[in-house]
């Protein structure tokens, strides 16, 4: 019996040998990994931080004491040993656990995390309701964040307010010189060089020293001369850049040695102020493929253990996601002015194509969104086509610069959105639900939304006519199996496609709604309705013309979109069928108004009526009709 199965946790961990914790260490580790090779999910963060984990647990008391796992995407090993050990093979399952942070899952979630560089200013936030509070608030709080969740700038915001207050908060930054993939930037070059050269903790301890020592000046270099001996400490101490930030540094530690990280952060939480300890680990620690390759195993899909290669999910047609890869390719290839932005998802948005292809044409800027549109509006400006390739749920975390710094200014940016929709077992973070809602209301902004992956080949060709600001909006998965062009062109057809005639509802459907309608036109048929379908490839501005038209012929429609309700293109429909005064009877199937939970796309879609059966049944409602006795 292993003793982890054996144990009390988190509280038996205080009286723990070191031999127990590495054992402990180790069947956390075996568990992890059987369960992601089955469910898929955040392999090597989780890993990276197994004996972190412990440390803190062992010193800390949760759900008193607040942990704030930064993305939380690391939070495996801390789910385990906060009781979720029972149900763990659920992870990211529908009706399972979470596969990030969630507090109403447990009371040691101190904080629902899912996206990037949020842990700091969470942490500052909680210390200082610890503060005001008084001796009612006694707690310590810690905040985990990674190397590539600094590059984003809220976690300085966050440092920043933390040092100007004196905040009793530990940062703990998990150091593993990744986020899903290689990082980049400054910020990762000066936290190499750390990592790199512990001696400099030792040259800045002699030289302050021997300074001292001067005879005559020692002394009066430390009342006089601060500013010298600032210069000299800046250029030679670790962790400089954090100790002027007002936090006291501490590092770097090794993240596997769970006796030094223990007496480490005994040291932090004994100082009255911030303090940055500086924690270096290893992505995928403890499972060679995944140490091995760590941007492959960052998040993966079912795997072999044995080997470390992907169980093939049975998926034959292009993805969306390299369907666009490939189209930017060949456009910028054509055109030297076309560019492509990541904010550190290459692989992910399907822009690691262009980095191999056209590596001048390609900009990684680390986990920064809203800095990615701005510096994509100052390409602009200068004459060049910037694509800013970006998960629809990230791009939430830039809708000021949409706004300002791109629409406001009437600048040719063309924003790709991936992950559109539903993305199943990531959950309610990561859902792309409410893109189309907060895009179509931007005055100037084109929205695009393709039926398949080729239309999206066809649309991205067709943005890049557009001196003018395009969004184009597109799910994950594989496509529908539909041949792509040898090169992608402009779209000289109606931007409302007709693809079924019909006389008694018209299913007014875009992107992924339009398969929907499309057999919910054949279930209908069956029952003697005869329903249209329609393609909406353009969402915002409406093609008002060619609606109108629409709406006058049918009076009864039913709008389909994979996009929260409230505000989205069923109610850009309505707006217009309001404003023109036509009479016709409008439904719409979508995704409701509330966060959706985790679980395969499948589950989801049932549970929420964005299906055939659903499409089939608001078509009836609208027309009064009793599909029960049909």
């Amino acid at each position: 019996m292993r003793l982890l199965d054996q144990l009390s946790l988190p509280g038996d961990l205080v009286s723990l040998s070191r031999d127990k914790m590495d054992q402990i260490a180790g069947e956390i580790r075996e568990e992890i990994i059987q369960t992601v090779s089955e469910t898929g999910g955040h392999l090597g963060p989780s890993l990276g931080v197994v004996e972190l984990t412990l440390a803190l647990h062992a010193e800390l008391v949760t759900p008193r004491d607040k942990i704030i796992w930064d993305v939380g995407h690391q939070s495996y090993a801390h789910k385990i040993v906060t009781g979720r050990l029972p149900k763990f093979r659920t992870i990211r399952t529908y009706g399972g656990l979470s596969g990030f942070p969630n507090r109403s899952e447990s009371e040691h979630d101190a904080c629902g995390t899912g996206h990037s560089s949020t842990s700091v200013s969470i942490g500052v936030g909680l210390a200082e309701a610890f503060r005001l509070a008084g001796e009612d608030g006694e707690g310590a709080v810690v905040s985990v964040i990674g190397d590539g969740a600094l590059t984003g700038g809220m976690a300085y915001e966050g440092l920043n307010q933390a040092g100007h207050l004196g905040s009793r908060l530990v940062v703990v930054l998990n150091d593993n010189n990744m986020s899903i993939r290689k990082n980049v930037g400054a910020m990762s070059a000066y936290l190499s060089r750390l990592r790199s050269d512990p001696t400099l903790s030792r040259i800045r301890h002699d030289l302050e020293k021997r300074v001292q020592k001067f005879p005559g000046i020692g002394e009066g270099l430390y009342t006089v001369g601060e500013q010298l001996k600032d210069g000299v400490k800046a250029a030679l101490a670790p962790g400089m850049l954090f100790e002027e930030l007002g936090f006291t540094y501490l590092g770097v530690l090794d993240g596997h040695n769970v006796s030094s990280l223990r007496a480490n952060l005994r040291r932090a939480l004994s100082i009255d102020g911030p303090v940055l300890l500086h924690v270096k680990t290893v992505k995928g620690k403890g499972y060679s493929p995944a140490e091995e390759r760590p941007d492959s195993f960052h998040g993966t899909t079912a795997f072999s253990i044995q080997t470390g290669e992907k169980i093939d999910g049975g998926a034959t047609a292009v993805s969306y996601t390299k369907a666009f890869g490939q189209a930017l390719v060949h456009l910028a290839k054509e055109d030297e002015r076309v560019v492509g932005i990541t904010a550190a998802m290459a692989s992910g948005t399907g822009l690691n194509l262009l980095e191999d292809a056209l590596p001048d044409q390609f900009f990684d800027v680390g986990i920064a969104e809203g800095h990615a549109v701005g510096f994509a509006a100052g390409l602009a400006i200068a004459g060049y086509r910037p694509v800013v390739a970006v998960y629809s749920t990230f791009l939430q975390r830039a809708y000021d610069q949409v706004i300002h710094d791109v629409c406001l200014q009437g600048l040719p940016v063309i924003l790709a959105l991936d992950r559109a929709g539903l993305v199943g077992e990531d959950g309610p973070t990561h859902h792309g639900a409410f893109d189309l809602s907060f895009l179509r209301l931007i005055p100037g902004l084109t929205v695009l939304v393709p039926k398949d992956e080729a239309e999206l080949q066809t649309l991205l060709a067709s943005a890049m006519e557009l001196n003018a600001p395009v969004a184009i909006r597109f799910p994950r998965g594989p496509g529908l199996g539909v041949d792509l062009p040898d090169f992608p062109r402009p779209l000289r057809g109606p931007w409302m496609e007709v693809l079924k005639e019909g006389e008694d509802v018209l299913l007014l459907a875009t992107g992924t709604g339009v398969q929907l309608a499309t057999e919910a036109a054949g279930r209908l048929a069956e029952m003697g309705i005869k329903a249209g379908v329609v393609n909406a490839r353009r969402v915002n501005p409406l093609a008002e013309s060619g609606l109108e038209e629409l709406l006058e012929r049918y009076s009864h429609v039913v709008t389909v979109e994979e996009n929260v309700l409230a505000g989205g293109f069923g109610s850009a429909v309505l707006e217009f069928a309001q404003e023109t005064r036509l009479t016709c009877h409008v439904g719409r199937v979508g995704l409701p108004n509330r966060f959706i939970t985790h679980g395969d796309m499948a589950s989801l879609k049932a549970e929420i009526g964005y299906t055939v059966e659903g499409v089939v049944g608001e078509a009836a409602r609208v027309m009064g009709v009793d599909v029960t006795r049909v």
